[in-house]
């Protein structure tokens, strides 16, 4: 679906910034200064099933109801310190949002707090932080990035009967829709660097939890895993409820559930993201409510190009765009 009265400008990448490896890595490189330098309040929001969860709140002056108010959500490795979530925070914020920087379980300075693995599957998590979101505004909007999009894809076709009424619009950036096919995907030679990466932050973010609860995490068991299926196989699946890698990728993945969503919904990916085969882009069935837009390059959470978000991050400025579109329209 197109969204009413939105004007913006198109994706425009420098020609030497093209193709999936440079927008990727651009990005990061973009972004990676990035700090949060606004007031912030750390909320403590307890999930479905009791485990607490942190939130970076940064609110606008004057009645809270007031202002629509944007939930952020990291993706694998992340936090509500990535370069990405600070870019369309700031960018949030500048047209006058309040701002919910969501930490999943486990993730960056929530490890103290909840002592717990995230994982892709915990879209009840993500309810609560909507919940409590809709405590302190009657317009909420969401957006995630990587996992957390399709973590926040999930809640919204999954657990759309129990979604927030002031829930008015959403959007996901280059979300692994089929988390199978993105696991495997990793392990092209062309894609180690990458599985590198995830695997220094997924080892050194075990080994975190390992030493504080060493009764009920193995200890070790991180340095058997080489890829990111065989860590979800071993750790991820061991520790979230699922059989195997395999059983937890088909009862997470997001994909299958994009029919169900009732909420305008932004899709927002790239055909050359070397993390996301670009057939599991197209795959899965739409709802009316969602608007798929796959452009020809941008890379994974890349989308480097002139626009007024900072780090170059295009995707922000999009994003805000959409969400703006719905911020005075009840669904």
């Amino acid at each position: 679906m197109t969204p009413p009265s939105e004007t913006m400008r198109p994706f425009g990448p420098r020609v030497w910034s093209r193709g999936g490896h440079a927008q990727t890595l651009l990005g990061f490189l973009a972004r990676r200064s990035l700090r949060w330098s606004l007031p912030q309040e750390d909320l403590v929001v307890p999930s479905g099933d009791g485990i607490p969860l942190l939130v970076r709140a940064t609110y606008q002056e004057g009645p809270r109801q007031a202002r629509p108010l944007l939930v952020l959500l990291h993706g694998l490795g992340g936090t509500d310190a990535s370069g990405y979530l600070v870019a369309t925070a700031l960018l949030a914020h500048a047209r006058g949002y309040h701002v919910y920087r969501m930490n999943m379980r486990g993730a960056g300075d929530s490890l103290p707090l909840s002592g717990r693995l995230y994982n892709a599957g915990q879209d009840k998590d993500l309810l609560a932080v909507l919940e409590r979101a809709a405590q302190e505004s009657g317009k909420v909007f969401l957006a995630g990035f990587s996992l957390g999009a399709s973590l926040a894809l999930l809640a919204l076709g999954r657990l759309r009967d129990r979604l927030p009424r002031a829930l008015r619009a959403a959007a996901g950036v280059s979300p692994p829709l089929d988390l199978r096919a993105c696991a495997l995907a990793l392990e092209r030679v062309s894609n180690r660097p990458y599985q590198v990466y995830f695997m220094r932050a997924l080892r050194r973010g075990y080994r975190a939890l390992q030493s504080r609860a060493p009764g009920e995490f193995e200890a070790g068991i991180e340095d058997r895993a080489h890829t990111v299926f065989e860590f979800d196989d071993l750790i991820t699946a061991r520790y979230g409820g699922y059989g195997s890698a395999e059983d937890y990728y088909a009862r997470s993945s997001a994909g299958p559930w994009l029919r169900h969503i009732v909420h305008p919904t932004l899709i927002l990916a790239a055909k050359d993201d070397p993390m996301i085969p670009s057939a599991s882009l197209e795959a899965f069935e739409d709802s009316p409510a969602t608007n798929r837009e796959i452009l020809g390059t941008g890379g994974h959470v890349g989308f480097v190009a002139p626009t007024s978000a900072p780090g170059s991050f295009w995707a922000a400025e999009r994003v805000l765009g959409f969400l703006d579109a719905y911020g005075d329209k009840e669904r």
